[in-house]
C-alpha cells in the first residue's frame, strides 16, 4: 500500500482552519511585539506558497523516506492488551519513537528547516524542553550544514542531560536559560528574544502546534504524516476504522498529527492524555485542558494554567515534554467543539505504563507517551473500554532520555 505523506493535504473538510486570521473558532491569532509582526507575515506569505510547491513538497517527502525512516512502525502489541483483561480487545502503537532521533519532532523540524533555507535564512534558532525536538533541529540543521543555536531551561538541561549531549555532539549550541521556572516556557521567551534581534538572518523553528499563527498550521501540516499514515495502517490491518485514538498532550504536535486524519470519522473517539502530575487536585500538574481555562500566552489565545489574576501558573509533570501551561490552539478548539474528550495521568500512572510496556513487550516508551498508555489501562480496569475494540496509541517518542529518572523513582517506590 502507497502511504500519501502529503504537506498540503490536511484541512478538516468541514472547513478551512485556521481562518485568514489564523484563528481555529476563537482560539489562535498572533499577539506578539509589533517587532515581531512583519517576521510572522513574511513566514505566513513564505510558507503558503511552499505548501503548494510540488518541489517544496516532494522534498519534504524524499528526506522523510531517506533520511527520518518514513513510514514509521505500526503494530499490535499483543501481550500488552492480554494484560488489560478485556476480550477481544486489539491495541496498535504508531512507533514514532523509531523515526530517526527517536521521536516525532523530526517530522516538523524538517519541515521547518527546509522552509528556513528556502527563505534565504543562515542561522537556526529552537526551544526544547525534553530535548527531543532540541534534537530533531540539531540534526537537521547539521544534515543541511545551517547554524544552530538551542535554548533549554536549565532544569530541563538537568533531568533531560543525554539530549543536551546529542544536541552538542552534531554540532548545535545550546543555551541554558535560568529565569523563570526555567522550564520550556522560559526557552520559548528566550527564543523570542533573541528573534527580534536577529530576526533578517534568524529562522525560528517553533517545536509544538502553538504559538502566534502561521506557527500551529504549519507545525499541524508537517506532523499530519502521522495520522495519514496510520490511518492507511488501520484500514489494511483491520479493515476498518478504529474504535479510540489516544496521544499525550503537551503542547499539542504528536496529538494534532495524529489526530488530524480521524477528526472528521465522529465514529472514532479521539482521547488526548494530559500531566497530572502529582495529582490534579494538588495544583502540581501540567494539565491545560483538563483544568485550565481561556487566555492568552506565548503569542496565541488558547487555554492555558493561570490564577485569577491571569497570572501563568508553575506547573510539574515527570515527562519534561508535557511541562508546559499552554496548549495550541486547534487542540483548544477541539475541546470546545467536543471533538476530542481529554484524560490526565499521574506520574505514577506514567510511570506504571512505562515499565508495563517495558516488561510485555520489550517496547521503553518516553515518559510523555505512557501518560496515554497509563490512561488505557485505568479505562480498562475502570470499565470503561468496551469488549473488541481496537485502540491506537500514538508512541510519541522513546524512553533512552528517560532511563535516569526512571531508575531513580522506582527505586525510590521499591525502598518505600
Amino acid at each position: 500500500m502507497t502511504i500519501d505523506h502529503g504537506v498540503a493535504r490536511s484541512a478538516y473538510r468541514h472547513g478551512e482552519f485556521p481562518d485568514d486570521h489564523g484563528r481555529f473558532g476563537e482560539f489562535g491569532g498572533r499577539y506578539v511585539p509589533e517587532g515581531l509582526m512583519a517576521a510572522l507575515m513574511e513566514l505566513d506569505e513564505a510558507y503558503s506558497l511552499a505548501r503548494i510547491d510540488p518541489g517544496f513538497i516532494g522534498e519534504v517527502e524524499e528526506l522523510l523516506r531517506e533520511r527520518v525512516g518514513r513510514p514509521t512502525l505500526f503494530h499490535q502489541v499483543p501481550r500488552f492488551a492480554e494484560l488489560l483483561a478485556v476480550p477481544g480487545v486489539r491495541v496498535y502503537l504508531k512507533r514514532e519513537d523509531m523515526a530517526h532521533t527517536g521521536a516525532h519532532k523530526i517530522n516538523n523540524a524538517l519541515g521547518q528547516v527546509l522552509l528556513a533555507k528556502r527563505m534565504g535564512k543562515s542561522r537556526i534558532i529552537a526551544e526544547t524542553g525534553a530535548g527531543q525536538h532540541g534534537v530533531a533541529v540539531a540534526t537537521v540543521c547539521s544534515m543541511l550544514g545551517l547554524a544552530c543555536v538551542i535554548y533549554m531551561g536549565a532544569d530541563d538541561m538537568r533531568r533531560q542531560a543525554s539530549n543536551v549531549v546529542r544536541m552538542n555532539m552534531v554540532g548545535a549550541e545550546v543555551r541554558a536559560v535560568h529565569t523563570g521556572n526555567r522550564r520550556l516556557k522560559d526557552a520559548i521567551s528566550e527564543s523570542v528574544r533573541d528573534w527580534v534581534s536577529n530576526v533578517d538572518t534568524t529562522y525560528y523553528v517553533f517545536g509544538t502546534a502553538a504559538g502566534p499563527a502561521p506557527y500551529p498550521k504549519m507545525v499541524r501540516d508537517f506532523q499530519t504524516v502521522i495520522g495519514i499514515e496510520a490511518r492507511a495502517q488501520i484500514l489494511k490491518s483491520e479493515g476498518r476504522l478504529p474504535d479510540y485514538v489516544m496521544a499525550c498532550v503537551g503542547g499539542g504536535s504528536n496529538a494534532i498529527g495524529l489526530f488530524h486524519s480521524f477528526a472528521d470519522d465522529p465514529e472514532v473517539g479521539l482521547i488526548g492524555v494530559e500531566a497530572a502530575g502529582r495529582g490534579l487536585d494538588t495544583g502540581e500538574h501540567a494539565a491545560t485542558l483538563a483544568a485550565g481555562s481561556p487566555g492568552e500566552m506565548d503569542g496565541t489565545y488558547s487555554y492555558l494554567l493561570q490564577d485569577e489574576d491571569g497570572q501563568i501558573r508553575r506547573t510539574h509533570s515527570i515527562a519534561a515534554g508535557l511541562d508546559y501551561p499552554g496548549v495550541g490552539p486547534e487542540l483548544s478548539y477541539l475541546k470546545d467543539t467536543g471533538r476530542v474528550t481529554y484524560q490526565a495521568a499521574s506520574d505514577a500512572v506514567a510511570l506504571r505504563a512505562m515499565q508495563t510496556l517495558s516488561i510485555s513487550e520489550g517496547i521503553i516508551p518516553a515518559l510523555e507517551s505512557a501518560h496515554a498508555i497509563g490512561y488505557l489501562m485505568e479505562m480498562a480496569e475502570n470499565g470503561d473500554l468496551p469488549g473488541d475494540s481496537v485502540v491506537i496509541v500514538g508512541l510519541s517518542g522513546r524512553g533512552d532520555k528517560d532511563l535516569a529518572i526512571a531508575a531513580q523513582r522506582l527505586s525510590r517506590a521499591e525502598r518505600i
